[in-house]
């Protein structure tokens, strides 16, 4: 069997159609992904000096940590949720993963800079969470009988204190990023050998990556799923210490398979306007792409739905304050936003055939669903504070505003290394059974 590219564009294809389209000469990054590099790194400088001001106003400098923390998952969603889907593709199979297999693992090989983002919030912790501002059973207890915290919090806190606790927090972040490095390390290095493999293009050699990577991927998924609920309860849902949720790992799951192919499909697509991925992006290709996102979508709105009508449904004292603190007061509007940005939008326009198949559309859809998790991780985060629960306003409070500017500093600094990333590496895995079916002309399948 060979490989797509030792075809030429000559006739004789399948069932009297042109054979193949010959593979492009060049299959590195365009000079264009210089420019888009040097644009992130325009937005993060000056995304940086707008946040300087909020650290001078009232909770200015706990918005801003707040933010960064906001921006760390983010980062956290693309760069681990790119390592998941490249071991989902390479369980799977199937050549929809072959066009974003470059950009995922450029997106996988930013773990070592997202692991050193999370410094910053280990430093100053004690800002973000209970546990870590009264980090013993001494303190939690001079808290509760001072009234800063409710006995609920310091109960639930110190129940919680074997894993909620500033030392056992480096060390569970630690773990997660040894882990996930090495998967990342492996399947990278993988990639490029297989690409050299002196019998590429044959049976043997397919067959033999393929096991090679499904064997490693395979048990990586499960590992990753684990550490993913580690991570979220550690960072996210601990910020109210008295919050449960047992799907809460897998949301964040579904989430990051969003975000990561929202990204992929967006840089697969401006990509194509230059070779090769002009010459690989078939529209077929697009289309499927694009229903593989709208899968994402309907998982996603259906794991939040149900949690939420388990929640309303048993209307239980010690659950529902969550969702209370999330809808009152100027809060109905960041959810009702979320709800029509994060669901609504991409799930009616994903059903439509024709904008699956449209660049343009689609490169407009995939910003709106990536901002669309920066509205949905807000909601997430700031109403477990109590100056924010149920309460959400900007008069007296402009430092909130750096959940814009913060935010858009961490993203522009790890996309520019994220393009870094795609550009050291060739766009095309060239030993991939599925290339020549990709190279073949549309009309051919």
């Amino acid at each position: 069997m060979s490989s797509g590219h030792e075809h030429n564009g000559g006739a004789g294809g399948h069932h009297g159609y042109p054979g193949p389209r010959p593979l492009p000469q060049t299959l590195t990054a365009p000079e264009a992904v210089n420019a888009w590099r040097t644009r992130a790194l325009v937005v993060a400088v000056v995304a940086a000096l707008l946040t300087i001001p909020f650290g001078f106003t009232h909770e200015g400098k706990n918005h801003i940590i707040r933010a960064y923390l906001m921006g760390f998952m983010t980062c956290f969603g693309f760069a681990g949720g790119g390592l998941c889907v490249l071991m989902l593709q390479y369980v799977t199979g199937g050549k929809w993963g072959l066009l974003l297999r470059r950009p995922i693992e450029a997106m996988s090989r930013t773990l070592w800079l997202v692991a050193l983002m999370f410094v910053p919030i280990g430093i100053w912790m004690g800002h973000l969470y209970q546990w870590a501002k009264y980090p013993t059973q001494a303190t939690t207890l001079d808290a509760l009988s001072k009234g800063w915290i409710t006995l609920e919090q310091a109960l639930t806190a110190n129940d919680k204190r074997p894993m909620l606790n500033p030392g056992a927090a480096w060390v569970q972040v630690g773990i997660v990023f040894a882990i996930l490095l090495t998967f990342t390390y492996f399947l990278n290095k993988w990639s490029l050998q297989q690409d050299a493999d002196p019998l590429r293009g044959t049976q043997g050699s397919f067959d033999r990556w393929r096991t090679k990577f499904e064997n490693l991927s395979g048990i990586g998924i499960l590992i990753y799923v684990i550490l993913l609920t580690d991570l979220s309860i550690l960072l996210i849902k601990s910020l109210d210490v008295t919050w449960y949720s047992s799907i809460y790992g897998l949301q964040f799951l579904v989430g990051q398979g969003y975000a990561v192919l929202a990204l992929g499909i967006l840089i697969v697509i401006l990509l194509s306007r230059f070779e090769p991925m002009k010459t690989l992006l078939r529209v077929t290709e697009q289309h499927d792409l694009g229903k593989l996102a709208l899968a994402f979508v309907m998982l996603n709105i259906y794991l939040c739905f149900a949690e939420f009508l388990i929640i309303w449904s048993g209307n239980i004292p010690d659950e529902i304050p969550w969702y209370l603190n999330r809808i009152h007061g100027g809060w109905w509007y960041i959810c009702s936003l979320d709800f029509i940005a994060h669901w609504l939008i991409p799930f009616c326009l994903l059903l439509s055939r024709d904008l699956k198949r449209n660049k343009k559309k689609m490169i407009w859809l995939c910003s709106w669903m990536i901002f669309a998790r920066l509205v949905d991780m807000f909601w997430l985060i700031e109403p477990n504070f109590k100056d924010a629960a149920g309460n959400l306003h900007i008069h007296g409070n402009v430092g909130i505003l750096a959940y814009i500017t913060v935010p858009l500093c961490v993203l522009g600094i790890w996309t520019a290394y994220f393009l870094t990333e795609l550009k050291a590496r060739p766009l095309v895995v060239v030993n991939d059974p599925h290339l020549e079916e990709m190279l073949e002309p549309e009309h051919a399948h």
